[in-house]
């Protein structure tokens, strides 16, 4: 079965056991995390969107407009309304998902204080040209929830900006969290948290047979739970999935280099079936993301579902991205006529599952059944 989502592979079930019993190696972690963030402190948070508070109310952003990507996570709205921030939204390049950098100059105003630059699905935006083109009037914030390890020049992304965060849990099995990148005068104290049911439910669904007991049962009970916030400030990372991190941090240089060469040969084989691939040097592939061929739009959804008969467990992240969801719509008055490529991608998007783990087998074998359900389409 192939997931998405991070999974815990048996032979590392040691490994995850004793992250439930062990408490983590702080000392040995801040070292490790040094590496990447040489002159910034780290804080650990339960959520990444608890780090975006943190520097909302760190760079008094509350009552002021920022820029940001059309093509986001809607888990934004909220944040913007409880802060009373003013979005201007940005279209994307579609070869990149990233910000298209000639919108900024047509949407910044005298009112900008701040741009939120997402380094989508793991690609590096490119963030000097975004500097040029502002001429360093904006607090750059770096959305690096699929950007852990990603860098240019020796640069690592989270260095670019003001401030950065990022999610955990999307890049590792790490049950929740965030990170919070950030100057090192910046004062925090943050609420203890403890591993709980919710936790629990996350520390199964990296092992796949509970993952496929979710897919089948939890597609059917979510849709009626109403969508909120996890918690309503921020607080810690809990013991759990902070050890949890550290441990699979150990060889994540190794296992980045081999999910890199895995994700550029999946790549290859998705353009021969006409599949549009975020094409750079600079990729993490946090998310293997494609467009589905243009003559298959209409069926992408069916196509996603169908291959669930193989066990391929594809998602469609941002298929529904803030311009979409209805009240920020209202809100905010939105033209989506504006925003012609993120209304592109959110119908064509497609996240291929790749693990660090997987061989060029195992992606021979998910091309093969794309092949066939593309075939019966």
């Amino acid at each position: 079965m192939y997931f998405v989502h991070p999974q815990i592979k048996l032979n590392n079930l040691d490994k995850a056991i004793l992250s439930l019993a062990r408490s983590p190696d702080l000392e040995k972690l801040i070292q490790k995390l040094s590496f990447y963030f040489p002159r910034k402190q780290f804080i650990f948070t339960d959520m990444g969107r608890s780090a975006f508070k943190i520097i909302i109310e760190k760079l008094n952003l509350k009552n002021s407009e920022v820029l940001l990507p059309a093509y986001i996570c809607d888990i934004f709205y909220p944040i913007f309304k409880r802060y009373n921030i003013r979005p201007v939204f940005l279209d994307i390049d579609l070869e990149t998902f990233n910000i298209d950098t000639e919108e900024i100059e047509k949407k910044i105003t005298s009112k900008s204080k701040a741009i939120l630059i997402c380094h989508t699905y793991g690609l590096l935006s490119d963030i000097q040209r975004i500097k040029e083109i502002t001429n360093n009037r904006l607090l750059i914030i770096e959305d690096c929830a699929h950007s852990f390890g990603l860098q240019k020049n020796g640069i690592f992304a989270g260095n670019l900006g003001e401030a950065a965060f990022f999610s955990l849990y999307k890049f590792l099995p790490t049950l929740r969290g965030g990170l919070l990148v950030c100057p090192r005068d910046w004062q925090i104290n943050l609420a203890e948290t403890f591993f709980d049911f919710r936790d629990c439910l996350s520390f199964l669904n990296c092992f796949s047979i509970f993952a496929l007991l979710f897919k089948i049962f939890g597609n059917r009970i979510a849709p009626k739970i109403p969508r909120k916030e996890k918690r309503e400030w921020p607080s810690a990372l809990n013991r759990v999935s902070l050890n949890l991190f550290q441990r699979f941090l150990e060889n994540f240089e190794k296992s980045l280099k081999k999910r890199i060469e895995l994700a550029l040969y999946f790549q290859e084989e998705l353009k021969k079936l006409g599949f549009q691939v975020q094409e750079s040097k600079n990729n993490v592939f946090c998310y293997l993301s494609a467009l589905i061929p243009g003559n298959l739009k209409s069926k992408r959804d069916c196509f996603v579902k169908t291959l669930r008969k193989y066990k391929i467990f594809c998602t469609r992240i941002w298929q529904t991205p803030i311009i979409l969801n209805p009240r920020a719509q209202r809100e905010y008055q939105i033209n989506l006529n504006e925003f012609p490529n993120t209304v592109e991608a959110a119908k064509r998007i497609i996240n291929f599952p790749l693990q660090n783990y997987y061989t060029e087998k195992e992606i021979k074998k998910m091309i093969f059944s794309i092949k066939k359900v593309i075939a019966n389409l």
